[in-house]
């Protein structure tokens, strides 16, 4: 046995004896809740006291269960497992089915099914739904059959079907998506240049927005120099050029690190469900019960 695989079967039987210390000392990882008008509700440290507080099991068993995929996902630090790959296909499938329940509920049963069997929808599934039909209703048939057409991409034999509304459903998509970003991002970065370079405020000139205004147009026509090749950059060119490649890289920087700083906060929420939820080690929100 090698030294390598020695040392990870100590230290995870270490942890399993940490963890069933914890568990049996402390009963960590025991989730309790309370009834508040017919809703299951977390309990606090007051329903312990004040005795309404019940176990629940079903909550317990998800804390385990979440803790040990998460556990799974950290140990790819180490190299890629078994287990990494298990946790992995777990969230790809409950994602995957999760967005297919919200799109069954949330798309087709109100913007197709209920367009073109209102009544029967409002019977089984929108009460609040008008059964009378839309002046257009008819023109709901089309999307009904490319998705049908859609699914035909699932038969053994004619798959080419599937095509047509792929086809269609990405070309409108890009031409719905080219029109948004048209207005949101250049129109709105277009605007965004133009400014005047001194501000007023109470009929004096804001000092701090005026240099806002003049650094943020300045970098603006140092960029767009930046990637102006129709002339070689020398010179005067070469310099503003050069002021533009700053500005892009320090723009880069900012949008890198703000990434990074997502991430670090989804770990420390990852981090805290461990040691608040499940291990029972700190207790932020003062709520503990059990201990």
């Amino acid at each position: 046995m090698k030294n390598e695989t020695r040392i990870w079967i100590i230290l995870f039987v270490m942890a399993a004896g940490f963890l069933a210390w914890r568990v049996g000392e402390y009963g960590a990882s025991r989730q309790y809740v309370r009834e508040v008008d017919g809703r299951v509700a977390p309990a606090t440290v007051a329903d312990t006291v004040a005795g309404t507080a019940q176990f629940s099991l079903s909550r317990t068993v998800g804390v385990w269960v979440a803790a040990l995929l998460t556990l799974c996902i950290f140990s790819f630090l180490y190299r890629d497992n078994p287990f990494y790959k298990l946790s992995e296909s777990v969230l790809v499938g409950v994602s995957a089915a999760y967005w297919m329940v919200v799109a069954y509920w949330d798309v087709l049963i109100p913007n197709l099914f209920g367009k073109i069997w209102p009544s029967w929808i409002q019977s089984w599934a929108m009460p609040g739904l008008s059964p009378q039909h839309d002046e257009y209703w008819f023109a709901y048939f089309v999307p009904l059959g490319l998705g049908i057409m859609l699914l035909w991409r699932l038969a053994p034999r004619g798959g080419w079907i599937g095509v047509w509304p792929l086809a269609f459903s990405i070309g409108a998509t890009a031409g719905l998506r080219l029109v948004a970003y048209f207005q949101a991002d250049f129109l709105s970065q277009i605007r965004s240049g133009i400014i005047p370079f001194a501000m007023y405020k109470d009929s004096q000139i804001d000092i701090e927005r005026s240099i806002e205004n003049v650094v943020l147009v300045a970098g603006t026509l140092a960029c767009l120099a930046y990637f102006f090749f129709s002339f070689e950059h020398k010179g005067a060119l070469g310099r503003v050029s050069q002021v533009g490649v700053w500005v892009l890289m320090i723009t880069f920087g900012a949008g890198f690190g703000y990434t990074v700083m997502g991430r670090i906060a989804l770990l420390a929420i990852r981090l805290e469900f461990l040691f608040d939820d499940w291990l029972w080690l700190i207790d932020p929100s003062d709520r503990r019960i059990g201990m």
